[in-house]
């Protein structure tokens, strides 16, 4: 096989989003940590939205990203807490997969604690290639050719051979 055409993880984004400044995004904050061990980002609104109470700059979730052999561990385990089973519709054009954990207990050598609370979480994975460093450098940018962009078949492939995931239709 081509070395170019090898498809492998970028980065795990884990995101929280609360909706709200306070204790419950601490609490997030707090269980971000626990669960990755690494320190999470907030997010904060960018458009103000009266019925929430939402505002441009209020802090409004947490999020971390894991590169490399941590990136993989995780996803095994966030895998583990959807039972290995994922949605073909998950898929995006990119080959990016986006999922959701509906509670954090489900995730396997996590613990419910009291204090926290039940929170849900969001998981993107970005997928790419060789080369796909050319469409974010700084000088000479450039679009990836379409026969060089990832295809929803070959990442639903990718994760059932990489992780034995299986991909409903």
């Amino acid at each position: 096989m081509n070395p170019m055409r090898e498809i492998r993880i970028e980065k795990v984004t884990v995101n929280i989003g609360v909706g709200e400044a306070g204790d419950k995004l601490e609490h997030a904050y707090a269980l971000l940590q626990r669960i990755t061990g690494k320190k999470p980002v907030k997010t904060y609104a960018k458009k103000r939205v009266p019925n929430w109470n939402i505002r441009p700059g209020l802090p409004i979730g947490v999020k971390v990203t894991l590169r490399g052999k941590e990136a993989e561990e995780m996803l095994k385990r966030f895998f583990q807490a959807v039972e290995n089973k994922i949605k073909f519709s998950n898929l995006d054009d990119q080959g990016n997969l986006n999922f959701g954990i509906q509670e954090y207990v489900h995730i396997p050598g996590v613990k419910y604690d009291p204090n926290i609370g039940i929170y849900g979480m969001d998981i993107c994975v970005t997928l790419e290639r060789p080369g796909y460093r050319v469409k974010k450098r700084k000088y000479l940018k450039r679009k990836i050719g379409k026969k060089h962009v990832i295809t929803r078949e070959e990442a639903a492939k990718f994760f059932e051979e990489k992780f034995g995931v299986k991909v409903e239709k």
